[in-house]
């Protein structure tokens, strides 16, 4: 797993790519010791850009939301990149407006088995 802060970039050597964690889009998850209707949903935009390619936005979510197009895995550059971890985790006292800035991300990169799918432009 790679591990990033909200703003942080990095080079991956082994993928040849840069990698950015540009800012959270969405956290709707349930607070710590609350209930709620559903678990709720947080998105991070991450940005790639391979040594051959644009600059790519991709939206990683903690769930499958089908309804929103939200998924835990996006592929970039024959490359499915998975959102493993988001952390803090709201909680009932603070809500989301103070985690802003203080997000970390954790995230996989493996090869995509069928090449026919990549979103590379």
């Amino acid at each position: 797993i790679i591990y990033f802060n909200e703003g942080e970039n990095k080079f991956i050597k082994e993928f040849q790519t840069n990698v950015t964690f540009k800012n959270i889009a969405e956290d709707s998850r349930c607070p710590q010791s609350t209930q709620c209707i559903w678990a709720g949903v947080a998105v991070a935009n991450v940005e790639f850009m391979s040594t051959t390619s644009r600059p790519m936005v991709l939206q990683l979510s903690t769930a499958e939301v089908n309804g929103k197009n939200y998924h835990k895995t996006q592929s970039f550059n024959g490359y499915n990149i998975t959102l493993k971890e988001l952390t803090p985790y709201p909680t009932s006292q603070e809500g989301t407006k103070s985690l802003s800035g203080k997000y970390k991300i954790g995230i996989t990169i493996s090869k995509e088995t069928d090449q026919s799918n990549s979103t590379t432009k």
